[in-house]
């Protein structure tokens, strides 16, 4: 799995948005994972729709903490690619750890998953069976008579 992302910000009291694109190798799309996801460490932020957040407001208050946190998924098997876009908190350290720690928990996560399915080998069996000696016995008696008769008769 490949995860990049991208973080951007424009200059004064834009808040940054974060975009990223998650893509499957070709052999962890044939093992049909189910997706995984988990919370991530990016918390969601109050009236994400606006672009900007001015000091002391939303996550710029001293007083905010934030109490729900986005879910960041692998994508479905048979499509093998997502992208997402967050708009993220203001910080004045323009810092965001929290990103590369929730996608490296997610590919943890899904890693495991891969580990654990890649165990089971592909099979391949195939089976014949023909008339049993018993029952080719009692008809042999009765085809070889009927044959015998038929000749002579």
């Amino acid at each position: 799995m490949k995860i990049d992302w991208t973080i951007k910000k424009k200059r004064g009291n834009f808040r940054p948005w974060l975009t990223y694109e998650i893509t499957l190798e070709s052999f962890e799309k044939e093992l049909a994972i189910h997706a995984v996801q988990i919370q991530s460490q990016i918390p969601v932020i109050p009236n994400a729709h606006l672009s900007y957040c001015l000091p002391g407001e939303h996550e710029r208050s001293l007083i905010w903490k934030p109490d729900r946190f986005h879910v960041l998924q692998v994508p479905y098997f048979k499509d093998g690619y997502t992208d997402g876009f967050i708009r993220l908190p203001f910080k004045e350290s323009a810092e965001y750890p929290e990103v590369e720690l929730s996608f490296k928990k997610l590919r943890e996560e899904y890693e495991k998953k891969v580990r654990k399915v890649y165990a089971h080998p592909p099979l391949e069996q195939t089976g014949s069976l023909d008339i049993s000696d018993e029952t080719r016995r009692v008809i042999a008696s009765k085809v070889t008579a009927n044959r015998l008769l038929s000749l002579f008769g």
